[in-house]
């Protein structure tokens, strides 16, 4: 629709309109003139502006109430053409701003706002940001002329009213912009009246009078309800800082004269008006730095991004333009910059980063003309640094997480903001030494875990986390701190400790963390920690710098220390943490050691020997069976966990350390291997979990930083030495009592290739052994523990397990037509042979003459044995000391050693001519383990009978039959009522585990041995109660795996065993002439045997339950 641009055909439009809204001021007048008023072009628009807000001015003048639709549409009309025209009459705009004011404050109180609706101070407040921005320069200056204070002073109360009283965050954000406008700070796209020096020193002046008021009602806001949005919170920090700098400009105060006394025509009013004088200034610039470190508390770490983007900006607008009248103000500026130069939101961190920049840059061009500027800001920095390290574990104690990581945040930032010149700010020994303190108290860790102690290693959990890839996850043990729980606050923490090291002189800072480590035992991990980082820093490693440092052209560029510097420095920690007294420190309580203790917790119980010979005790309550280890009250005092905790924290926090150092130095690093890897090959081996895992962990880290592709690659290539060191110190077992673990340690991770080199190391072990059995006995059975197991990982066997080999099924279908006849005569035959009738006749019919035998000597001598691989040899050695050892008192010892001699067994089966002579010789021993002693022993000494029968087969049947079996079969027979009744709790008992280990491995035990039938009717006897459902189900599937393998050995007996407990088929004779067959478990009702009986049956004759087979046996003649 083209608009009307001649201003009389206009005015004739628009007569009407205004002429009715003056007589008749109704909602449909007001839209009627708005409607039109939109027909009517910008240009002929502002000709007749005055006519136009006549009437729509006199509607807002009516005395008495008006209704709110009614104010709302006169301010959208007014709005309209304010936003398209300019104001050019000071009478007007003087007016209008009343007049709009008016409506926003209520009636009975003017400096409250009224309880009117949202939408009508939308309206209104739109339409007083449109006056403003309309107003020509020449005229809105006056606006701030003495005379004016008063309601200019009314219309800024009543806007902060707004913003600080209402709910709705639109009117908020409006009356904050319409606040910006008032000032002339407004930053939307529209055009602004360009302000010239003078008139800004104008509006400086008027302004001054209502700072305080303003800034602490924006401070109210800024640090109000979370719930009012992250808009107003940012809207008011930005009119806060830009009311600020228009006052506090130091360009203004510099060239601001003191002005003349107020002109007495003021009155009153000239009470208003405020001289910017030094004291003035002095004093607003201390309240003003209360109120910023207030605001910047509360927005610093505020959730969202915009928020804190904002402080940044507050921050550089007041140091550009303030930075002299705000002189106590530049500390917490600066705070709030470095504090966000670590913030997670990318366009937070660049913006801090280029602010800083200029801060920098600033400086420097002032230190051109005066250097104790640039000198002054650098103090700044350093003061800073030193005042919040000063309160930094106040802070840690007090404060909540979000608050501690802010605060880390700000002390990483002076760190990186300082960059090269960290090194001169700790030349300063005060600040060295608070900022290491503070340090040292952060970081004390919650050592009263006694978990920490209870947890053991083994050599399972060794060789299990061996082959894992990642070092990291072989020791990842989180650290508990007593002052904070965040993982992000101690990341902080830890790229504070790299950003010194990367910054810092490295041979200040480790001389200063090595005299905290050597200076008290509270420091010792803290400081380990610390130098960790710091050396890891300083070779660069996960270093974040971000280009922000206050690196002018007179500091230079940071220039990192040398391969040698790092180098050095690594040496002498490294001497540190291996010496004597920070390296073999206790991690274990003595008690924890003693044969006492096992005895007490593993004493013999008279219900799961298998050599009780009181068949008809039963307990009352089954559990009763395992004693409780904690039926003494010796504790030991909280203190000494506490320090052995400290101990153990202390050895993986060095280990840590050791494995940063390689990585810090790569290959460099190689030449250090001969010192450094042997001791942490001696805490891999560590009984405590939590040292051998961070062990490990380091050796990985080692292995990757040198070049390794493996622990074994690493081993290996190192394995002259560290044997050499080996085999020297069980020469000195009494000072290197460690030197057994480093050796299982390799055999744990290494290959056959180790074989030819430890073989005299060795020798060195068994002879150790002989002579000092009675005290170092555990130890070195640890490490004949590993190397078996190595062995037996080097040397596989062909012997198969104890698990039941696949057989083809039988079944009736399968079965092929026989002759009876032939069948009797067989049988007839063998029985005459049995009584000896007969027997003459089959020796002369075809006798066998043997070849004859080879008679001539060898030319060369006699034969000689031929030697024994070095394996075998070595595995012969070691099971001639099992023999001796497994009647060692010790209970714990006795299992270690029933654990070598199953691993023995395994590695000797190659050669059965060496095998079964050393079965001969243990069979004593192993035959008191398996009859007269504890169940947990009498349960591993099973599992070695089990292998032996596995590899030796018949040459044990005798012995096995006549001194294992009927002890094995009462002891099931005995425990099978208990088990039968006992509850869930039953399945955790050590008399559970006892059955359900016989159970699983006595059928393929008398199927290996061939047993007799008498031998295997006690079996079967002693396995047949345990079909019931009554029984544990996994104790019902060993005993099904037993007539399984019974079932192999002779199934025409226990088919016939099993239907005379349950039969599921009935058998009609193929002939009428043949008796019936009467089994007793025909027609038997269902029990609690039918359905394992009937699941055997189906399974291994083919028989499918509940069906009839008649004639299943077809004879012919």
């Amino acid at each position: 629709m083209v608009q009307i641009s001649d201003p009389k055909i206009a005015f004739a439009y628009l007569r009407p309109a205004c002429v009715l809204l003056t007589r008749e001021p109704t909602v449909n007048n007001v839209e009627t003139l708005g409607a039109q008023l939109r027909d009517v072009n910008d240009a002929t628009l502002q000709q007749l502006q005055e006519y136009v807000l006549f009437p729509l001015r006199f509607v807002l003048k009516v005395p008495g109430p008006k209704r709110e639709g009614l104010v709302q549409a006169v301010a959208e009309a007014m709005s309209y053409v304010l936003e398209n025209t300019c104001v050019q009459s000071w009478e007007t705009l003087r007016d209008l701003l009343s007049e709009l004011c008016l409506c926003l404050c209520s009636p009975t109180d003017p400096g409250k706002p009224a309880a009117t609706s949202e939408e009508l101070k939308c309206a209104v407040l739109r339409c007083l940001d449109a006056l403003l921005h309309a107003a020509y320069g020449d005229i809105v200056f006056r606006l701030f002329e003495p005379v004016m204070l008063p309601g200019l002073g009314a219309a800024i109360s009543l806007l902060l009213a707004l913003g600080e009283q209402e709910k709705a965050r639109g009117i908020q954000t409006a009356a904050l912009k319409c606040l910006q406008a008032l000032t002339l700070q407004c930053d939307c796209t529209q055009d602004h009246v360009v302000i010239a020096m003078e008139e800004r020193c104008v509006l400086g002046s008027t302004m001054a009078s209502f700072l305080p008021g303003i800034t602490m009602a924006l401070a109210r806001i800024i640090t109000g309800d979370l719930r009012q949005g992250h808009a107003v919170t940012a809207r008011a920090i930005k009119v806060w800082s830009r009311t600020v700098s228009l006052v506090m400009e130091d360009t203004q105060l510099q060239n601001h004269e003191p002005g003349e006394s107020p002109s007495p025509d003021l009155g009153r009013i000239g009470e208003l008006v405020v001289q910017r004088t030094q004291d003035w200034v002095k004093g607003a610039s201390g309240r003003l730095a209360i109120l910023l470190k207030k605001i910047i508390s509360c927005t610093s770490a505020h959730q969202h991004w915009r928020v804190r983007l904002e402080m940044v900006e507050l921050a550089d607008h007041l140091l550009a333009r303030c930075s002299q009248s705000l002189g106590e103000c530049a500390g917490p500026l600066l705070e709030a910059l470095v504090g966000a130069v670590n913030d997670e939101e990318p366009r937070v961190r660049e913006r801090c980063e280029a602010v800083l920049r200029e801060v920098s840059e600033r400086s420097q061009r002032c230190s051109d003309g005066n250097n104790s500027s640039s000198q002054t800001f650098t103090d700044v920095l350093s003061e800073n640094l030193h005042t919040l390290a000063t309160s930094l574990p106040r802070l840690m104690r007090t404060s909540d997480d979000q608050k501690k990581l802010f605060v880390l945040n700000v002390l990483l930032g002076y760190l990186k903001v300082l960059g090269p010149l960290v090194t001169v700010v700790l030349n300063s020994a005060t600040h060295l030494e608070r900022l290491s303190k503070a340090l040292m108290q952060v970081l004390e860790l919650d050592v009263m875990d006694v978990r920490i102690v209870e947890e053991r290693s083994s050599a399972v959990g060794m060789e299990t986390t061996s082959g894992s890839r990642d070092p990291h996850t072989a020791h990842a043990q989180r650290k508990h701190f007593l002052y904070f729980t965040d993982d992000k606050i101690f990341s902080a923490l830890m790229e504070i400790c790299r950003t010194l090291g990367y910054y810092g002189n490295i041979y200040l800072l480790t001389d200063h963390f090595l005299d905290l480590y050597r200076e008290s035992s509270v420091y010792r991990k803290q400081a380990a920690m610390v130098l960790n980082e710091i050396v890891r820093g300083a070779a660069g490693i996960a270093v974040a710098t971000g280009g922000q440092g206050l690196e002018g052209e007179g500091q230079g560029r940071h220039r990192p220390p040398t391969q040698e510097d790092l180098k050095a420095a690594v040496v002498s920690v490294i001497e540190e943490y291996t010496s004597l007294n920070n390296w073999h420190l206790v991690t274990v309580s003595e008690e924890s050691d003693g044969d006492r203790q096992d005895q007490e917790v593993l004493g013999p119980s008279r219900l799961l020997s298998i050599s009780n010979r009181d068949i008809n005790y039963t307990p009352t309550n089954p559990l009763q069976i395992i004693p409780s280890s904690f039926t003494s009250s010796s504790s030991s005092p909280t203190s000494t966990v506490h320090q052995l905790n400290g101990n153990i924290w202390q050895l993986c926090i060095q280990l840590e350390g050791i494995a940063c150092f390689a990585q810090a130095l790569g290959h460099d690093f190689r030449p250090l291997l001969m010192t450094s890897l042997y001791p942490v090959l001696e805490k891999a081996g560590d009984g405590t979990l939590l040292v051998s895992q961070a062990a490990l962990g380091s050796m990985w880290g080692i292995s990757e930083a040198c070049g390794y592709a493996s622990l074994k690659e690493l081993i290996n290539d190192n394995s002259d030495y560290l044997l050499n060191d080996v085999s020297l110190n069980l020469q000195r077992l009494s000072l290197h009592p460690q030197a057994p673990r480093v050796l299982t340690v390799m055999l744990a991770h290494s290959d056959a290739s180790l074989l030819p080199l430890v073989g005299d190391i060795v020798q060195d072990v068994l002879l150790a052994l002989d002579l000092t059995y009675d005290h170092r006995a555990p130890l070195f059975c640890s490490v004949l523990h590993s190397l078996m197991k190595a062995l037996a990982r080097w040397f596989p066997s062909n012997c198969g397990s104890t698990s039941e080999p696949d057989r083809p099924k039988k079944t009736f279908d399968d079965q092929e037509v026989f002759n009876i006849r032939q069948f009797l005569l067989d049988y007839h035959r063998q029985k005459d042979l049995a009584e000896g009738v007969g027997a003459e006749e089959e020796d002369t019919e075809d006798p066998v003459v043997p070849p004859p035998m080879q008679c001539d000597e060898d030319v060369d001598g006699p034969d000689v044995k031929a030697e024994l691989p070095p394996h075998l040899a070595i595995t012969k050695d070691v099971m001639e000391r099992c023999v001796h050892l497994l009647s060692d008192p010790s209970m714990r010892l006795r299992l270690k050693v029933l654990d070598v001699l199953e691993l023995c067994v395994c590695v000797l089966s190659q050669r059965e001519d060496e095998l079964l002579p050393m079965a001969h010789r243990c069979w004593p021993a192993l035959l008191q383990r398996l009859t007269a002693d504890d169940p947990l022993a009498v349960l591993r000494a099973f599992r070695v009978l089990c292998t032996l029968g596995e590899r030796c087969g018949d040459f044990l049947r005798k012995r096995v039959s006549k001194e294992v079996l009927p002890k094995l079969t009462s002891s099931l027979t005995r425990q099978a009522p208990v088990s039968a009744r006992a509850g869930p709790v039953y399945t955790h008992t050590l008399a559970y585990k006892l059955q359900l280990a016989v159970l699983q491995g006595l059928g393929s035990l008398s199927m290996r041995l061939d047993l007799g039938e008498a031998d295997l009717d006690a079996v079967c006897e002693a396995c047949l109660p345990y079909l019931s459902c009554r029984q544990p189900i996994k104790l019902q599937e060993a005993c099904m795996s037993v007539f399984r393998h019974l079932i192999q050995v002779d199934p025409d007996a226990f088919w016939f065993t099993l239907c005379e407990l349950h039969c599921p088929c009935s058998y009609a004779p193929p002939h009428p002439d043949l008796q019936p067959v009467r089994l007793s478990g025909i027609g038997r009702p269902r029990d609690e045997y039918t359905d394992n009986v009937v699941k055997l049956l189906k399974e291994e004759f083919g028989l499918p339950a509940g069906t009839t087979r008649s004639g299943s046996n077809q004879m012919t003649d």
